[in-house]
């Protein structure tokens, strides 16, 4: 017999197996289930770990599988079996995310050659870069912490806690993460994450499967446009043409698909795709906002109520609520981490947050964000789509416009943020003092209330008053405000059907993940390179 049982136990307890036992054996005993005298024919196995800290007591939430009588399989991790690729056939991939990544292991599952194209470097050069955007100010378009090997999840939080349980096993994507050099725990924690520090050798790792199987990944190599020929009235990508981002050196890569897994911030092949039929985009929804950073402690204090159990880790929070109709909600809250600067190109400010696998910065932070639906792009940048004949682009018009913005309200010269204390938002004044920021580039005092949309504003002063209702404290002289948060997911989507998985109006070309606005976050990103791959696998059996 086979039951799941899940008991709440202080967090003092959690050492302690012989406790944990007892409440197990006492909840069996609850359902009225039966088991042996004999111990040795019982096994409990760990599931999951949560943490309710939604009253004073806090307690630990754990989930048990319970075999009664029968043996628990506890084989090592399993992942497909992936066979050596056959040149035959190969599928072109623009992106080396998450989405990228996992579809080409899907894709090597059935023996088909990946040729992924990333045009940033990989993680031991992308490291540099990502250095002189805080040391120097220096942003470099191909290669920071949105572009480079493993894509914008590489140095992140590496969270992995997704509720898109329908899009395809979270379970198979969190132990392929595992079997390439993540901590095991990510399987049984509530909210998993893996580290900044830890998730490029894990990458690496990935990568080096794939080229062993046979497969190919060219870095600083930037898809500038796709081959296209035209078929009965249709335009088939048959490949790609790209550019050494180094060298300057011009390739051309055929295939027999296309995956396109650029993510959120590939301005450039949006605008390639617009121009080519703008029916292969849609304009969609996104969100605006700032960071906010507290001191850890105070953060940690809030939502323990004041306890200082070590064993609790690091406190997270969650915040959402309605104002004037659109939703203001906290998103990649990042406990005990750092504030970093995400801008693709130079004048730009981008701030984005991640932690440490240890999460133990004096620090946590979260973007607050604004949410903004199509009808809100304000008309002027709906009229420059238009008038270019790119009327899905508009809202990636008004985002490169407000982190524009946000440049020009640093110092006009770095990465510096735009900054303001939160107290000081809220009553419409300067900020005199800053204090200490995770935020390496550097801060510059902004009057943020005055210069972001009021739309965006006015929504996030009424949201902070409601936050501090239910974490109170949450509005204090430490809380700062960092701009601009732009890129929590893309303002336009890539069109593709629901069947083929294919742009309707570009056959043999597949979006995927973030980018083509079909997913967010790594787990679900990955999990829609895999359902694009898997598309793709069946329509090359069909044409045999």
């Amino acid at each position: 017999m086979v039951t799941d049982i899940t008991i709440s136990i202080a967090p003092e307890h959690e050492k302690s197996k012989n406790f944990i036992e007892e409440e197990i054996y006492r909840n069996l005993k609850k359902k009225g289930i039966a088991f042996p005298k004999n111990k040795e024919d019982v096994t409990f196995v760990f599931q999951k770990k949560s943490i309710d800290a939604r009253r004073k007591n806090i307690k630990l939430v754990l989930r048990y599988k319970v075999y009664i009588g029968e043996k628990p399989d506890l084989s090592e991790i399993s992942v497909p079996e992936w066979k050596r690729a056959d040149p035959s056939k190969s599928v072109v991939i623009v992106g080396s995310g998450p989405s990228g990544l996992f579809a080409a292991l899907k894709l090597l599952e059935k023996g088909i050659k990946p040729i992924i194209i990333e045009r940033g470097s990989p993680t031991s050069q992308r490291r540099k870069d990502i250095a002189k955007i805080s040391r120097e100010g220096l942003v470099s378009s191909d290669s920071n912490y949105c572009f480079g090997e493993g894509g914008a999840g590489t140095f992140s939080d590496g969270k992995l806690y997704t509720r898109s349980d329908k899009r395809g096993s979270i379970s198979s994507i969190l132990k392929t993460f595992v079997f390439f050099g993540a901590d095991p725990k990510i399987l049984t924690d509530a909210h998993p994450h893996i580290g900044t520090e830890k998730l490029p050798a894990i990458i690496n790792a990935m990568n080096e499967k794939i080229c062993q199987l046979g497969g190919e990944i060219d870095f600083d190599t930037r898809c500038k446009d796709f081959i296209i020929q035209e078929k009965s009235g249709e335009k088939i990508v048959i490949g790609i043409q790209a550019v050494n981002t180094l060298t300057g050196e011009e390739k051309e890569f055929r295939c027999d698909a296309l995956i396109l897994a650029t993510g959120h911030s590939a301005v450039e092949l949006y605008e390639t795709l617009a121009n080519i039929d703008p029916s292969a985009l849609e304009a969609k929804g996104f969100a605006v906002g700032v960071r906010v950073e507290h001191p850890r402690e105070l953060i940690d204090t809030i939502q323990y109520h004041g306890s200082k159990q070590e064993n609790l880790g690091t406190a997270e929070y969650r915040l959402t609520c309605q104002q004037d109709g659109r939703g203001v909600y906290s998103f990649c809250m990042c406990p005990g981490g750092f504030v970093v600067p995400s801008a693709t190109a130079p004048e730009q400010i981008v701030v984005n947050g991640m932690s440490t696998a240890s999460r133990n910065s004096p620090w946590s932070n979260s973007a607050i964000v604004v949410e903004t639906r199509v009808e809100d792009i304000p008309p002027d940048f709906i009229k420059e789509a238009e008038a270019k004949k790119v009327k899905p682009l508009a809202g990636l018009y008004w985002r490169t416009f407000l982190e524009h913005t946000a440049f020009l309200n640093g110092d006009k010269k770095s990465q510096k943020a735009p900054s303001q204390l939160l107290s000081d938002f809220l009553s419409a004044k300067d900020s005199v003092d800053l204090p200490r920021s995770s935020y390496a580039p550097g801060l510059v005092p902004s009057r943020l209330d005055l210069w972001l949309p009021a739309q965006i504003s006015d929504r996030m002063k009424k949201a902070f008053l409601v936050f501090d209702k239910s974490m109170k404290g949450f509005i204090c002289k430490e809380a700062l405000l960092l701009a601009i948060e732009t890129r929590t997911s893309t303002p336009v989507r890539i069109l593709r059907d629901k069947v083929s998985g294919q742009s309707p109006v570009l056959k043999n070309l597949y979006p995927a993940g973030e980018g083509s606005g079909y997913s967010g976050g790594i787990v679900s990103s990955a999990m829609d390179g895999q359902n694009q791959a898997a598309k793709i696998i069946e329509a090359f059996t069909e044409q045999r």
